[in-house]
């Protein structure tokens, strides 16, 4: 399954009252949906630091060390401790995913990926009568139901076809006898179409760094190899990262609740991005393009959970067409990488087209952009196939910029959100943990 941009069939806006805020630092995955891979040893270093206002950052908050390998080729996948006693549960690290959700199929599956709740102590279901199975706000709708026992049952859609379903339950994330986060709302899916399950860590009141008071998360995600037999690795921290001093920030977009617009994702990580370079040549495409508009048309979000990065009609045509200007003659004809983008080349030397190409830039002002060397400007797919990493989000239904996870390669992303911002810096991703 490739994530790409959520349809927020379930919405919830009510608050969470927790006790606690955490400093973590996971182990994490990152791979193909379709590849199984057997879980690395890990080590595990706990230290907790409360936080009594949640809405301020604290001064000192000394972080878990959950430190273990993750591997990238496609989607990043966390393995983290649930229930008492923990159960090891491989989610999908996803910022433009709200509902986090774990694995609780009854049919036989590899005990890394189902979650068992007859096992664990800490594990309660949401009734009905629960506030969230309720929801208040009426612009948005929460398809619940009640089953035979009185259980609040979910449903969850993503854009490409897939789904999970199941109930709402309640259940901590145990990283040793004596830390573990508050009971958090998760959905515990008893039919899904992936054998993950999704941590959702985007800006709403029901997703993981809300419900866990969390201040800030940050990841590292290496390069691709297409070296068989060898998969990159890289890190993730939920916390205060050694390296925060070096990072370059821009501000998050932020959108008052009373602010609806059909188009707008309001819980995403919205930034402001400014323009797009190709080699030395700022092309041009006004910056209004990728800021939404009166409909919320045209926001720009990094997201962890798509692959590819995507961009409205006009900044895709003007991308495309310069493009085209400098290896036109090359490209594969009438071929359409998952249903959205289409610069793609046969042959074995894409760094010679990245060369002719040139350096790809996502300018944010003040200095700060994310920088796409030309010598990994293209992505394998398979059978010989190379593509720029960037597709048209009108063939997604979306309406939005999307900074997806193979435009984030080789930095460091930290999502400050006390502070309501992104920080990025250049880094080598498969290099040990600072």
């Amino acid at each position: 399954m490739s994530l790409f941009l959520t349809f927020l069939y379930v919405f919830l806006c009510n608050s969470v009252s927790l006790s606690s805020s955490l400093s973590l630092h996971f182990p994490l995955t990152s791979l193909r949906l379709t590849t199984t891979t057997n879980s690395s040893s890990s080590s595990l270093q706990t230290s907790l630091a409360s936080r009594r206002n949640p809405s301020q950052s604290s001064s000192s908050s000394p972080p878990y060390n959950f430190r273990s390998n993750f591997k990238y080729s496609m989607a990043l996948i966390l393995s983290l401790p649930i229930g008492t006693p923990a159960q090891t549960q491989e989610l999908v690290l996803d910022t433009g995913s709200q509902l986090s959700w774990i694995q609780c199929h009854r049919k036989k599956q590899k005990p890394t990926t189902s979650f068992d709740p007859s096992l664990s102590s800490s594990f309660s279901n949401l009734p009905c009568s629960h506030p969230f199975c309720k929801p208040r706000i009426p612009d948005f709708t929460l398809p619940t139901t009640c089953d035979s026992n009185r259980l609040c049952h979910y449903s969850y859609f993503y854009a490409d076809g897939t789904y999970a379903e199941g109930n709402l339950v309640k259940e901590k994330f145990t990283f040793s006898k004596t830390q573990t986060t508050p009971p958090l709302i998760l959905g515990c899916a008893a039919e899904s179409t992936d054998e993950r399950g999704i941590l959702g860590m985007n800006l709403g009141r029901l997703s993981f760094i809300s419900q866990a008071k969390i201040s800030k998360f940050s990841y590292c995600i290496p390069t691709r190899s297409d070296r068989p037999g060898f998969t990159p690795t890289g890190s993730f921290y939920i916390g205060e990262n050694p390296i925060s001093r070096g990072f370059k920030y821009v501000s998050l977009l932020t959108f008052p609740q009373s602010q609806r617009m059909p188009n707008l994702d309001p819980l995403a990580y919205t930034v402001p991005l400014q323009g797009i370079r190709i080699g030395q040549k700022r092309l041009d495409i006004p910056a209004s393009v990728f800021r939404p508009d009166a409909g919320g048309s045209g926001q720009t979000m990094v997201d962890s959970g798509s692959e590819f990065t995507h961009l409205v009609d006009v900044a895709y045509d003007k991308v495309r067409g310069e493009i085209v200007k400098r290896v036109g003659p090359r490209m594969k004809k009438d071929y359409v990488y998952g249903e959205t983008a289409d610069m793609c080349f046969d042959g074995n030397n894409p760094m010679e087209i990245g060369r002719l190409i040139g350096d790809l830039v996502f300018e944010f002002g003040r200095g700060v952009e994310i920088l796409v060397e030309r010598q990994r400007l293209l992505i394998s797919v398979g059978g010989g196939v190379h593509c720029v990493g960037i597709g048209r989000s009108s063939m997604l239904g979306a309406a939005s910029n999307i900074i997806g996870n193979v435009h984030q390669q080789n930095l460091w992303v930290e999502f400050d959100v006390i502070n309501k911002r992104v920080g990025f810096i250049k880094a080598d991703c498969s290099r040990s943990l600072p």
